[in-house]
């Protein structure tokens, strides 16, 4: 760090882990704005503040180190104050106080109001939806839900954020049109369980009648589902998706597993037969579709036997998109009274030949769109490239479409019609038309 180029009381926030933290940081950055504070997101500042991640133990681990990293910073003179929030704050504080004690403060994930009183800001009601985004102009994150109420014996998520609070649908929609204000063309929904959303609050599960709210909203072209929980999915919204062309052919959709006897550990309240039959009728009522799913191998329990369930399953179901994690022993959480008896390298070994299985899956997938023509928002540009993506791609976890930009000149923030000529497992390469 350039200790001479360091402006006095400039906020430095960084984040890690998930979309719902970036809003969060986003929510925090537009607060200390609009009260006259210097703010930037992971450039240098002599006042830090780390947006945790506590989900799984490389998400601790990074979060630990960078915690360690900046704390080593301020005894060394490099910067001046380092404030800590988010849900590793949130589950383990009294340790990380007594661990790093070089830190000024830990807050967790409800405390907003007290961080920035620690910055020297007010808690402002006014801006409520109002924040400085750091992703690219065209697209945001808009976070309908906060918690969760599942009883999954693998997640740690209702432990750091609490039970499900849905947001109404004119808040998310005035937040809506104030990002379309700002240029933003795709709004990325995400909660915990997007399934959920309006349980608590209208007493039936409104997603379909919050997607039919923000359609309304001018100036927004794409809007993704993103998180949504298997049981109980309101299908009308799969109704909705097909009618409405600004609501992206697009679901992720975690399952986790597929075996009945995981299944029922994991406290996922469905079964093989049904989850399969759930993605048939998604396939049916929406031709065309794209799925994203993840997966968790090596769970307590998980015997050869599962796996080649789950392994066979994956061939042929033919998820568009699969990631593949290694499961976590989280304390406190259902699992954690289980023996964590699947050895690491077994654990890899499984979610490498899951990962195998999709990346040929993807690669055939992507050969077909060769000679194609798609609709595609360009994001940036990187090194040689144009780098854009298809409504059925969603920014940093799928494929991404590349334009030669020694050959071509397209606009970043705006769409644009591609013809693809390549592709390879992940990538797809075009020329605009």
């Amino acid at each position: 760090m350039r200790t001479k180029s360091l402006k006095k009381n400039r906020i430095n926030v960084i984040t890690l882990g998930c979309s719902k933290n970036v809003y969060d940081s986003e929510v925090l950055m537009g607060q200390l704005k609009a009260s006259g504070k210097d703010v930037v997101h992971e450039e240098e500042g002599n006042i830090v503040v780390i947006n945790t991640c506590g989900f799984i133990d490389n998400a601790k681990a990074e979060s630990v180190n960078m915690i360690l990293e900046y704390a080593d910073k301020k005894e060394r003179g490099l910067v001046d104050k380092v404030f800590v929030t988010g849900c590793l704050s949130e589950r383990y504080r009294p340790d990380l106080e007594k661990e790093i004690p070089n830190v000024d403060q830990f807050f967790g994930t409800t405390e907003l109001p007290a961080l920035l009183k620690a910055l020297g800001a007010d808690y402002k009601h006014e801006l409520l939806g109002e924040r400085l985004t750091t992703t690219p102009k065209n697209y945001a994150y808009l976070k309908i839900a906060e918690g969760c109420d599942r009883p999954c014996s693998f997640c740690a998520i209702p432990l750091m954020r609490g039970k499900h609070v849905s947001q109404t649908i004119e808040k998310l929609v005035r937040e809506a049109e104030g990002l379309a204000k700002n240029g933003v063309k795709e709004l990325i929904l995400i909660a915990q369980d997007l399934t959920y959303y309006g349980l608590d609050i209208y007493k039936k599960r409104n997603l379909g009648e919050l997607l039919e709210a923000l359609v309304k909203v001018e100036g927004i072209e794409w809007i993704r589902l993103h998180y949504a929980f298997p049981t109980g999915f309101p299908m009308d919204v799969l109704e909705i998706m097909k009618r409405e062309p600004k609501i992206c052919n697009y679901i992720d959709i975690p399952l986790q597993h597929i075996s009945d006897s995981i299944l029922k550990s994991m406290k996922r309240g469905t079964t093989k037969e049904k989850t399969t039959k759930l993605l048939q009728e998604f396939r049916k009522a929406v031709p065309g579709m794209t799925i994203r799913t993840t997966l968790i191998v090596g769970y307590p329990g998980e015997t050869q036997e599962d796996f080649e369930i789950l392994r066979d399953w994956v061939q042929e179901m033919k998820f568009e998109r699969l990631g593949c994690f290694t499961y976590s022993h989280e304390e406190n959480t259902g699992a954690y009274d289980l023996v964590d008896d699947v050895p690491e390298n077994v654990k890899q070994d499984r979610a490498n030949e899951i990962m195998e299985i999709q990346s040929q899956i993807s690669w055939d997938l992507n050969q077909e769109k060769i000679g194609k023509t798609f609709r595609c928002i360009i994001d940036r540009k990187e090194g040689e490239h144009f780098v854009g993506r298809t409504e059925f791609d969603s920014p940093d976890v799928d494929n991404e479409v590349l334009i030669d930009a020694s050959k071509h000149y397209v606009k970043t923030g705006e769409f644009v019609m591609v013809k693809i000529t390549d592709a390879t497992e992940f990538d797809l390469f075009a020329e605009p038309v």
